[in-house]
């Protein structure tokens, strides 16, 4: 074992979690790296999508190799929040002297409009999560029609467009966008996977239909259709007769339907777009016409989660605007709005400091930056006496505390049964779908 001055506890393995707990056992820090999932890898495991298997396995040797140090220990199937398993007031009393949240964004966003609780209305984040075999999500029953609308213009929509089309193989896919087409958020690469099913003829009626609002605000029509044809020459083989179509400028207002039939239209207030002080926005009409659809999934951003035991503000954790040990001048302070003061040893990462921004190279990067934060803040504070009998308080209260904690060890033990299936079915990768079924798998 390495010596160490200081003990620190990181909440949340993702991207953003590992690389700020190797960062902070690379100088001298001792970590316990408390993770939600059994499974470590945050959304870099349960985020992208299950055919990219090269980055998928990229990504956990990376993260295998940080939870090899003797500097970091890991317990799993810890839930941290004001109504989990363990607070972040226990953790102070054991005798962390820092705390890194990493949590990511885990909670969703969403309109706050009519009919957003009828049956068939999901968030992108649940259906991400049920493709990617994530507990509790991976099991439960998802209600999808053959009509489905998608509200949103990013990468995660198109994920979502690309298993309703090349897994569901549903019979239409319509995506509704509050903006233009020369404002979407999608890369070629992505498109590339569901292009071959654009409905061209009703694209380039879309086109031209919102083509005059475009000029009229300033935009290039002609660079907006070229955003879509780019993904036509190597686009995938189409697998479906799913057809996908767009529609520009409609702003979700409403969800009909009932409660025993579930979804039967989504109504949008139709806009057009305006330029204020240089900025094209799009603003509302007032008029209003329904899309048909049976299924109705907002891809439209995350937040974190509200039961967590810390302040929010907006769809991010409360900051402290004037840190005391700020890093090229970000602040990865938590912050009380309500004492108007700091959250004394708290520090925010990745998501969890600024919701759904980048993806696992800028989560690293959040994460070594808010362990150069926590660094920062220990050489301010005395170094640990008699750390290894702190230590062994700490590891006796986990495994007295809590139940069915994850280990390294005990994943080992999940990897190798992994391996195991992959080799017997004869597939790429392999994941258990339930967390009884890794528990069982581990001993536990």
């Amino acid at each position: 074992m390495d010596e160490y001055k200081y003990l620190a506890a990181v909440i949340g393995a993702g991207p953003a979690g590992l690389f700020a707990a190797r960062f902070l056992s690379n100088n001298g820090v001792r970590v316990a790296l408390f993770n939600r999932d059994i499974k470590p890898g945050g959304l870099a495991e349960y985020g992208i999508y299950p055919d990219k298997i090269k980055m998928k396995e990229g990504l956990r040797k990376q993260f295998a190799q940080i939870l090899e140090s003797p500097m970091v220990d890991y317990f799993g199937n810890v839930k941290v929040s004001s109504g989990g398993t363990l607070l972040l007031s226990d953790l102070t009393e054991m005798g962390f002297q820092s705390i890194v949240i990493a949590t990511g964004a885990q909670g969703t966003k969403w309109l706050r409009i009519p009919g957003e609780q009828l049956p068939g209305v999901y968030h992108a984040k649940d259906l991400v999560f049920y493709y990617n075999l994530l507990p509790p999500y991976s099991v439960r029953r998802y209600l999808i029609g053959p009509k489905v609308v998608l509200v949103g213009a990013g990468n995660v929509m198109m994920d979502i467009a690309h298993f309703l089309i090349r897994e569901k193989k549903v019979e239409e896919v319509t995506v509704a966008m509050r903006r233009g087409p020369g404002e979407v958020k999608f890369t070629r690469k992505e498109l590339e996977n569901v292009a071959a099913n654009i409905d061209m003829p009703a694209l380039e009626a879309e086109l031209a239909r919102v083509a005059p609002i475009m000029k009229a605000s300033g935009q290039d029509v002609e660079a907006a259709r070229q955003l879509f044809l780019d993904g036509l020459p190597k686009a995938l083989e189409p697998v479906s007769s799913t057809a996908l179509r767009f529609e520009f400028l409609a702003s979700p207002v409403r969800i009909l339907g009932d409660w025993t039939r579930g979804v039967s239209a989504l109504r949008v207030e139709d806009n057009t777009l305006v330029a204020v002080d240089g900025i094209v926005k799009p603003r509302g009409l007032g008029t209003t016409r329904n899309m048909e659809t049976d299924t109705v999934i907002f891809a439209i951003g995350d937040t974190v989660d509200k039961e967590f035991s810390l302040p929010t503000y907006g769809d991010a954790y409360s900051i402290n605007e004037h840190p005391a040990f700020p890093i090229d001048g970000v602040s990865y302070e938590a912050y009380d709005n309500d004492a108007d003061a700091p959250i004394k040893a708290v520090f925010l990462s990745g998501w969890a400091r600024q919701a759904s921004t980048g993806l696992v190279g800028v989560a690293r990067k959040d994460g070594e930056n808010a362990a150069r934060a926590v660094l920062q803040y220990l050489d301010t504070q005395s170094p640990l006496q008699n750390q290894e009998k702190t230590w062994l308080t700490i590891t006796d209260w986990v495994h007295t505390h809590l139940q069915q904690v994850v280990t390294k060890d005990d994943l080992a033990r999940l990897h190798t049964a992994e391996q195991e299936e992959i080799k017997a079915r004869g597939v790429e990768d392999f994941k258990f779908a339930t967390n009884e079924d890794m528990l069982r798998t581990m001993g536990l």
